[in-house]
């Protein structure tokens, strides 16, 4: 017997020894029945939702795979944002994440030009033992959920080529690119200039002395005045006739020729 067996048949005993105990107690058979009903459904739901989120691993697989793959398609920003919003937040529900998921979500924030978030996501994958599936001997009930699903898919692919399609993709790019992806976003962070650097570009220009006095209001119109003198007359040299005087010629010239 399985673990999900194990599992249900240990519901189904502590269901059976709930209702015994009230029968026990003397509670009527049909408040009896009336609690197993909504027991059961409720159970139901539970296990519903526990399928819904494993099943958003796999859609977030898709996702990221379509991303990934295909360069020449021109993929809208918000369009990665979300797929890297829905990975963020499997992260957060599980205590055991599957490697994958960071890989995948590295490999995104490294499409988007975030190479810090980019950097922490794969240093997980190629750097940490953990990311390694062997040394994973204490499964959470999520991460034991994920990969009795993904057994089932790789023993029957048919029933969900898509999904099983970008497993395998995004799977051989871990192995084939995963260092390589980190040390170019490794090596995209040192060659960003840092602030401190630009900062103290921007000290290189002397202040002005405090010994120099400060010119008067009317000595600082004067050498405006000095200033803009030559290029009035210039401007001036080089001005277009008024219009007036154009209008008067052409008028002169229609008279002649009439």
């Amino acid at each position: 017997m399985g673990a999900k067996g194990k599992e249900a048949t240990q519901r189904l005993l502590a269901i059976i020894v709930i209702i015994a105990m009230l029968a026990v107690m003397g509670i009527p058979p049909s408040v009896i029945i009336f609690f197993a009903i909504v027991t059961y459904f409720i159970w139901r739901a539970v296990q519903r939702s526990e399928h819904q989120e494993t099943g958003r691993i796999f859609e977030f697989y898709i996702s990221a795979n379509d991303i990934l793959r295909d360069e020449e398609r021109r993929w809208y920003g918000f369009e990665v944002q979300e797929v890297l919003n829905r990975g963020e937040r499997l992260l957060q529900s599980m205590i055991d994440p599957p490697p994958l998921i960071y890989f995948a979500m590295g490999a995104l924030y490294n499409y988007m030009g975030d190479h810090e978030a980019a950097a922490e996501h794969l240093s997980y994958v190629v750097e940490n033992d953990l990311s390694d599936e062997r040394h994973r001997f204490e499964p959470s009930p999520e991460l034991r959920r994920y990969v009795h699903i993904l057994r089932k898919l790789e023993r029957e692919p048919t029933e969900a080529p898509q999904t099983m399609a970008a497993i395998r993709s995004l799977d051989r790019v871990r192995r084939n690119r995963a260092a390589s992806l980190l040390a170019e976003s490794r090596e995209r962070l040192r060659s960003i200039p840092t602030l401190s650097a630009a900062a103290s570009a921007m000290t290189m220009t002397p202040p002005a002395s405090s010994h120099e006095q400060p010119a008067s209001h009317g000595e600082r119109i004067a050498r405006a005045a000095q200033a803009t003198t030559p290029q009035r007359r210039q401007s001036a040299q080089h001005a277009p006739p008024p219009i007036a005087e154009v209008l008067r010629d052409v008028y002169e010239e229609e008279k002649k020729t009439a």
